[in-house]
């Protein structure tokens, strides 16, 4: 454990020195260091699906119309305020006057128009473009006044208006749709948020700085005067860095929980994050085009002892994908929530043709039920290791394939799809619509999409599910969740919660549903305590 320790603490050490290097001085105690498991893929907001990147965006690069407030209620931000039309199907929003761009140029009406109506371009390929479905038009009377048409009245303030950033017409007017997530735009962006992009070198690091001008009636200026993303995807190299003073905020494994917990120079942070784990099975192969299939390993799954085991209790079992803690959540738990039910999956795989053989594994003629299961990361995989042992109870072979961040993206979005299932973690975004991301099927990167589960019944459900008024929701949400398990395109495992380390330097964090970096403008630091 020493020799690991040192050796990421070298690693780090050596990253760190190349930041240093660039910037021409040691790190100031006003500049603060983070980690990402991964690099950040793209800056751009139309094309992004990575969690962590959402956030800078959101919060640090560039601003959005309005803000979550701890309650997920929508304040005014650049928009500094907004009316509905007495039919409730066009919203005016009055704009912030005196925000401008990093290269000097104001922030107007026109690119909120420019925004939202390059989301709703298929071609773009924005990932909650479906939020946009009944957006009509977007018109910019001047500068400062912005007007959303939309084809149906709205029963409430879009979310979409408090998660996506606006971005710059002037720098991406010409750019084809098409072409939008190859644009250099994604490494060397034009923001117009507290922080300004200063550098980036792939793999390694995200540099950004105090943007001074920031106005002030949106909060002005951030306490920081810098702020380093490195890409640190090895466990003992976060936690080497922690306890070393390199790093002020990494996210921990629970299993390193208490040994920071100990660090007098350290603390740990636990929060809610959106954030579900589990199994997509590919539904345009054999053998997951059954849903007997896919029914029987779900079921076959003790999900109480991968939360125990793998993530030490951090997390919420589940077969759903709609957390317990949200108003949507189904009044009663499916009974595999509480434990494996291996004999209705027996059942099951015997209904769909593939009997348990003598050799323990199930057969069909000379075919045995093996499958491939994709995941990230180049740790022990101890959830993936659970699960295998689980489905070899019931005779089913899992052999387990680790690949890269950006290999396993470029595999779960191909077309056609070839790999056998995926174990993920799916993200959700703020608001109740972040169901999206886990089971929408016209959501590109949703749970559904990466299965290949395209249902017009299900569209139809979801349709209604987000129609409904407040007091129907639930019963609305209820209708798609039990349409899933009869289907089940996903075995659900967990609900993830989020843990970090942070150094005890770093003062005014606060981390909910909104993410790690929701109050990363007023973040600032004092000395550490001996």
């Amino acid at each position: 454990m020493m020799t690991c320790t040192r050796r990421a603490s070298t690693r780090l050490a050596a990253l760190l020195a190349l930041t240093a290097a660039c910037t021409a001085a040691p790190r100031a105690s006003d500049t603060v260091v983070i980690a990402s498991g991964a690099d950040l893929e793209s800056a751009n907001p139309l094309v992004t699906i990575h969690p962590l990147a959402r956030q800078v965006q959101r919060y640090a690069l560039f601003v959005t119309l309005a803000r979550y407030d701890a309650q997920l209620e929508p304040q005014p931000y650049f928009a500094r305020s907004w009316q509905f039309s007495p039919d409730r199907m066009a919203l005016t929003l009055s704009l912030v006057s005196s925000l401008r761009w990093d290269d000097g140029l104001p922030t107007t009406a026109r690119d909120v128009a420019f925004t939202l109506d390059a989301a709703r371009d298929p071609a773009v390929g924005f990932p909650r473009a479906s939020d946009l479905a009944q957006l009509s038009s977007v018109s910019a009377s001047d500068d400062s006044t912005v007007t959303l048409h939309f084809s149906a009245s709205q029963p409430r303030f879009p979310s979409i208006l408090c998660e996506l950033p606006i971005v710059p017409a002037h720098r991406l007017a010409r750019t084809p749709a098409s072409a939008m997530r190859a644009d250099s735009f994604a490494v060397r962006p034009i923001g117009n948020g507290p922080f300004r992009f200063v550098r980036r070198v792939a793999g390694q690091r995200w540099e950004l700085a105090r943007n001074d001008a920031f106005p002030a009636a949106m909060g002005g200026a951030p306490k920081l005067r810098r702020l380093i993303i490195a890409v640190i995807d090895e466990a003992a190299t976060k936690f080497a860095g922690l306890t070393s003073g390199e790093l002020d905020l990494a996210g921990i494994s629970p299993a390193m929980a208490p040994l920071v917990a100990r660090d007098p120079l350290l603390r740990v942070i636990e929060y809610p994050v959106l954030q579900s784990y589990g199994i997509v099975f590919n539904v345009t192969r054999p053998p997951f085009d059954d849903a007997r299939v896919r029914r029987a390993l779900s079921l076959a799954i003790d999900r109480r002892r991968i939360v125990a085991v793998a993530v030490h209790g951090y997390g919420e079992p589940s077969s759903e994908a709609i957390p317990s803690t949200h108003p949507y959540a189904r009044a009663s738990a499916p009974e595999s929530d509480a434990a494996p039910d291996t004999a209705r999956a027996d059942s099951l795989l015997d209904a769909a043709g593939w009997p348990l053989g003598a050799d323990g594994l199930r057969h069909r003629g000379a075919e045995s039920l093996t499958f491939e299961l994709l995941t990230v990361g180049s740790s022990d995989n101890a959830a993936e290791q659970l699960i295998q042992s689980d489905l070899a109870r019931i005779g089913v072979h899992v052999e387990i394939r680790q690949r890269e961040l950006a290999s396993f993206l470029a595999a779960a979005r191909a077309t056609p799809r070839h790999f056998d299932a995926l174990y993920t973690g799916i993200p959700g975004d703020l608001s109740l619509s972040y169901l999206s991301a886990m089971f929408d099927t016209r959501f590109a990167g949703s749970a559904l999409d990466y299965a290949g589960f395209h249902e017009p019944r299900l569209d139809s459900l979801l349709a209604a599910a987000r129609a409904a008024p407040d007091a129907d929701a639930r019963a609305r949400w209820t209708a798609v969740q039990r349409e899933l398990d009869a289907a089940a395109p996903v075995a659900w495992i967990y609900h993830a919660r989020g843990v970090q380390g942070a150094s005890r330097r770093l003062r005014g964090v606060a981390m909910d549903l909104r993410g790690e970096l929701t109050t990363v403008a007023a973040w600032y630091t004092v000395q550490a305590p001996r």
